[in-house]
């Protein structure tokens, strides 16, 4: 069938809106119409270059080439067809992605830690992950990768079973979009990683929409200060609206507010989420973290960024933890039924997330506005 995308052909864009021919669903596959889309800021970074490399570059290593491919890991949509041996979903489902990707055998699954599925980890290889073939193609018969197994930005996607999580159909489906990467990521990122308790003080760098998901899932699990910290002004009067008790434009702005809120102890979880994390970035929030308290690195970072500077004894011997994090350190099959929960009972604010929704053709202008930081999550709405 000819379905509609926005497609990277190669390092620095731009998108480019077009038609697609997409092959029916082969075994352990479905075939998704997707309802919504989440503009992230990983999509750009492999627009940019900082998470991609150019064919060129890539033949020349003897290594798969990446483009084309369609853009988009977050969304949300409903199953259309299902392939061969598909028991676990239906036409009429209601489903959100998972980029990360969940076989439920590995021994990661096995032990609780979905998030670091071995299946998921290869998201970023092109193929599908069922079998290495291609479903999508571009109208002239080339193999047409879907990003992170998943092509969101695309209005029909073929996906395997790993990549969903099945919803209740009466939740809506353009804000449950947040529940694939944004919430996740963000919420996980101090709930699961950055050992938080009730009463506790707690920065987030970076107010975009994983650092919203931070701020909320610091509120709800009872941080008694939460101060974010977001050059852009916008951002930090929106963090007041999602929980946050201080807003700030710096780090060193930070450091002042909390060691005058903490009397010299500092925060106990810091959160590091901007739309790109650099070397400063981290020896910056370590010196924002207590003693024996932890930082979480949740943003991504530049493939070309290879150490960071630290003042290594204070952090030896102040006792403090570093951690990274991917999805948050969340269990996609579990924890995207949680979260939907708290949004449903009023808790976790998905619709206030969403600055604005954009057609598909109008995905270069929604990029512009995240770089601008004028949105905090913009959304491709199918039904516009």
């Amino acid at each position: 069938m000819r379905s509609r995308a926005a497609i990277l052909h190669d390092v620095g864009g731009p998108w480019s809106v077009e038609d697609f021919e997409l092959d029916p669903p082969q075994a352990g596959e479905v075939m998704v119409e997707m309802a919504a889309a989440g503009l992230c800021h990983s999509d750009e970074h492999i627009l940019n270059g900082d998470m991609s490399a150019p064919n060129e570059v890539m033949r020349s290593l003897g290594l798969p080439t990446m483009f084309p491919t369609i853009g988009g890991h977050e969304g949300s949509g409903i199953v259309r067809e299902v392939g061969a041996g598909v028991t676990d979903f239906a036409p009429g489902d209601h489903v959100v992605m998972s980029f990360v990707a969940v076989c439920g055998q590995c021994r990661w699954c096995a032990t609780g830690m979905e998030y670091l599925c071995d299946v998921g980890i290869g998201t970023m290889i092109p193929g599908m992950p069922t079998d290495g073939t291609f479903r999508h193609h571009t109208t002239d018969g080339r193999s047409l990768g879907h990003l992170a197994k998943v092509g969101a930005f695309a209005k029909h996607t073929v996906v395997s079973t790993d990549s969903l999580v099945k919803v209740e159909p009466d939740m809506p489906l353009v804000p449950i979009a947040l529940l694939s990467c944004a919430i996740p990521t963000g919420y996980g990122s101090v709930a699961n990683r950055s050992n938080m308790r009730a009463g506790d003080t707690v920065v987030v760098i970076g107010a975009g929409g994983i650092g919203t998901g931070a701020i909320q899932g610091a509120r709800i699990n009872g941080a008694a200060r939460i101060v974010a910290v977001d050059p852009v002004d916008f951002k930090q009067k929106s963090a007041l609206q999602f929980g946050a008790t201080h807003g700030v434009a710096t780090v060193a702005e930070a450091l002042d507010l909390v060691r005058g809120l903490t009397y010299g102890v500092m925060a106990d979880a810091v959160v590091v989420s901007p739309s790109l994390i650099t070397a400063a970035d981290v020896r910056d929030a370590l010196q924002l973290t207590r003693k024996g308290g932890t930082c979480v690195l949740t943003g991504m970072t530049s493939q070309l960024t290879r150490s960071v500077k630290i003042d290594l004894q204070d952090f030896i011997l102040m006792n403090k933890t570093l951690a990274g994090t991917i999805f948050g350190s969340c269990n996609p099959r579990a924890d995207i039924a949680r979260l939907a929960g708290l949004y449903r009972t009023g808790q976790l604010q998905l619709d206030d997330m969403i600055t604005r929704r954009y057609r598909l053709d109008q995905i270069n202008d929604a990029y512009d506005d995240l770089r601008s930081g004028s949105i905090i999550r913009g959304i491709i709405d199918f039904t516009l």
